[in-house]
């Protein structure tokens, strides 16, 4: 520990006292605040150090096909995730003030900032730390101007004062660690476009995942010792999704891109990166097979590779366990389909589910376009529904419809005979249905790519830390991050890492869970205190 006011800890009290209770051992982690940022635990803690045997044992990865994981997590609705920052307990270089050994710096990646490069109309929609894009504090601002002054100290004491007030903040602690990641010198550098504007809660989601994946990966430099720095992109839904891809084009040090949906635009932006040769994880661009031995292989695709598209063979796959899940509730199923033509995902969800019901002898007795209606008359329309003799309705709606999701649940649920089961797509799985629609969506049954296990040691770490469940879109981003940042590190340069990323990774751990995505989990609300603030329902995996 650094008698300057920087301290380490594992998150293992050194005195033998007791009394100090934290979350279990974890990485060395540098603090400068009075509590470590990570376990919780005093600094005193860490004091009158001894030796301590063995290794710690790295927390289980996520039970997830990292095939979803990769293609999903930034098109598809968010839920109840709390960031959860995992790490290796392996023990990192360090000087002896505790801070990793520094590099020399390259002086663009040392000193330039993509915003100060980027076209006038979207400098304010980026930031590597020079800015805040989500919530403000003090310590946020502070440690904002610290970054664009190059005062890592001060950055890196403020950002994790800002993590230390709000340690489920995912934007202070990816500037934290990209204020460290300039201290040391030459990062790798990659950037996330997000739809903080437009959807700022699952914006943080996905960044919460980026940002565990990026502390575990910089607790573990490359023998380089180059660590991880990301750039925010909000993509605010403005029609800048071409100009804000060009801008990350035209700078040098982004190695790689995580993020953007399946819009016109972002065809338009990938195309862009292709030309360019700049590696995108994207729904649109990516794609994970898997080899005779089993292996999972993911790799990038061009836009001409459409029919290999992970995200069709993912909606098929949703639309086949919905229509299971519906003829095993009743049989012949008969089902009213609720959706939105004005979304690409809804339309595509719509098409699968009805396709998949008529294999099982089930049918679609009624379908409601709710664009076509824009005041849709939600008693009627489930009234109406009964009478053509539904007994189940799939709201195959998209995130921006929940509130129509809502108005037809508690429409359901008025019906004082026999009310429809409700069932739907993962753009439903988010806090707003949980707290607004109370008790008319309990039993509602939705398909998502991942669902939390309670004997998961991940998942109950979590709980321990950010006293919270994590969701799918927190983890997927989490694999997202770190696909790419293993490429990073093994080809540090623009053509390495496409070129890697077209040849295909494989990727360890995976191959026993390929399979799984053959059928999508399902979770159902039920009564519980383990959901949102405001709500008494959460969402548990359907047995």
């Amino acid at each position: 520990m650094s008698s300057q006011g920087k301290w380490s800890c594992d998150g293992e009290p050194k005195n033998n006292d007791q009394s100090y209770v934290g979350t279990g051992s974890h990485a060395p982690q540098e603090n400068y605040g009075p509590d470590c940022s990570v376990c919780g635990l005093p600094r005193e803690a860490m004091q009158k150090k001894t030796v301590m045997s063995g290794k710690g044992v790295k927390i289980p990865r996520f039970s997830l096909p990292i095939l979803v994981a990769i293609a999903l997590f930034v098109l598809l609705g968010g839920g109840m995730s709390w960031y959860l920052a995992t790490r290796d307990n392996q023990t990192q270089p360090v000087t002896d003030n505790g801070t990793p050994t520094p590099t020399s710096p390259s002086p663009q990646n040392s000193t330039a900032l993509l915003s100060d490069t980027a076209s006038p109309r979207n400098a304010s929609l980026i930031s590597q730390g020079e800015k805040i894009l989500l919530d403000t504090t003090s310590a946020k601002q502070a440690g904002a101007a610290a970054f664009a002054q190059q005062d890592w100290d001060q950055a890196i004491a403020q950002y994790q004062q800002a993590t230390n007030a709000d340690p489920n903040d995912p934007e202070s602690k990816l500037y934290f660690n990209n204020a460290k990641a300039r201290q040391v010198g030459n990062p790798l550098t990659m950037a996330v476009v997000v739809p903080i504007t437009a959807s700022e809660n699952e914006a943080k989601e996905v960044l919460r995942g980026v940002a565990s994946a990026q502390a575990e990966f910089n607790a573990s430099p490359t023998p380089a010792n180059r660590l991880l720095e990301v750039i925010i992109v909000n993509d605010d839904g403005m029609g800048k999704t071409v100009s804000l891809a060009e801008d990350l084009i035209k700078f040098p040090p982004v190695l790689g891109v995580i993020g953007h949906g399946v819009d016109a635009g972002t065809r338009q932006a990938i195309a862009q990166y292709e030309k360019a040769g700049l590696a995108v994880i994207s729904p649109v661009s990516t794609n994970v097979t898997s080899d005779a031995t089993g292996q999972s292989i993911l790799k990038t695709i061009s836009l001409t590779q459409q029919d290999q598209e992970l995200l069709a063979t993912y909606l098929q796959q949703v639309g086949e366990t919905l229509a299971n899940y519906a003829t095993k509730q009743s049989s012949p199923a008969s089902v009213v389909v609720f959706y939105n033509s004005d979304s690409p995902y809804s339309q595509a969800l719509s098409t699968q589910f009805t396709a998949a019901l008529s294999q099982g002898n089930g049918k679609v007795v009624k379908t409601v376009d709710i664009t076509a209606n824009p005041n849709i008359d939600p008693a009627g329309e489930i009234q109406s529904a009964t009478q053509a003799g539904a007994t189940m309705a799939f709201l195959a709606l998209s995130k921006n419809k929940v509130d129509t999701a809502i108005a037809l649940a508690q429409a359901n649920a008025a019906q004082t005979e026999n009310p429809l089961g409700l069932i739907g797509g993962d753009e439903l799985y988010n806090p707003t249905i949980l707290i607004e629609g109370g008790d008319a969506i309990a039993g509602m049954v939705l398909a998502v790519p991942w669902s939390w296990q309670p004997d998961n040691a991940f998942a109950q770490e979590a709980a321990q830390i950010w006293r919270g469940r994590i969701s799918w879109r927190t983890t997927t981003a989490y694999d997202a991050t770190d696909a790419l940042a293993t490429a990073l590190s093994q080809n540090p340069s623009r053509t390495g890492v496409y070129q890697q990323l077209n040849q295909g990774i494989p990727i360890s751990g995976t191959a026993q869970d390929f399979n799984l995505f053959n059928q999508i989990p399902l979770v159902k609300a039920v009564p519980g205190s383990a959901g949102p603030t405001g709500s008494r329902y959460q969402f548990d995996p359907v047995q």
